[in-house]
């Protein structure tokens, strides 16, 4: 079973600006997590750590029992991570059914369809499509992967009411029904819902959601 464990994790920028102050974590397989908090507290910063896609400033991030860098970030990212991004950082000259395809040998369309594309749209140039579609194949194209670890970055941002709760539906599959560690960081509280376990982000450090909204209340008070 897929565990990742975040130790005394730290980041910042410039080496002076500090992000994150010690975050200490385990995600397991079979779950999905969702992370809350206010733009700029280090929501995403977390996300492109545990993936790979930077290095923290201190502290360190375990995949079974094993450091990340054991075998490098890039081979952490090709075999371990599959990524949803905000700006959905797809290659722009394919189609949504290549886009796809790049990521899995099992037929693209079934999971086009399942996140509410038509096979007319699957077969376009992606930047014939909206915003919101091109999110929707962002999150076919992750699905699709047989990573183990899958990351997610405001999913449903730009969806409607009903495709974000069809995605939700849809990420809370891959934790409970593929065995996937599911990590979503949202500012939507009907998906945080969703998850299995909610955590926030305040003043650099990951807290329980109980926590977290506790600071919340008490500083409104103020």
């Amino acid at each position: 079973m897929t565990t990742l464990e975040c130790v005394g994790l730290k980041y910042a920028y410039d080496k002076k600006t500090s992000v994150l102050k010690g975050v200490n974590a385990t995600f397991e397989a079979e779950k999905m997590y969702a992370i809350l908090g206010p733009s700029g507290c280090g929501k995403t910063t977390l996300l492109s750590l545990i993936g790979g896609l930077d290095e923290p400033t201190g502290g360190e991030i375990k995949l079974n029992g094993e450091s990340i860098n054991k075998n490098g970030l890039a081979y952490h990212r090709r075999h371990n991570v599959a990524f949803i991004f905000q700006s959905y950082n797809l290659i722009d000259y394919l189609t949504p059914f290549e886009n796809v395809s790049l990521t899995s040998p099992l037929p693209p369309l079934p999971i086009l369809e399942k996140v509410g594309l038509s096979g007319n749209e699957a077969g376009r140039n992606v930047l014939k499509l909206s915003g919101g579609q091109q999110q929707r194949v962002a999150i076919a194209r992750a699905l699709a992967s047989d990573a183990s670890i899958l990351l997610a970055d405001e999913p449903t941002g730009n969806l409607d009411e009903e495709t974000a709760a069809n995605i939700a539906a849809l990420l809370k599959e891959s934790a409970h029904y593929h065995k996937k560690c599911v990590i979503v960081v949202t500012h939507s509280a009907e998906l945080a819902r969703e998850a299995d376990v909610v955590y926030g982000i305040k003043k650099g450090v990951l807290q329980n959601v109980e926590d977290f909204e506790n600071g919340k209340r008490g500083k409104n008070k103020n």
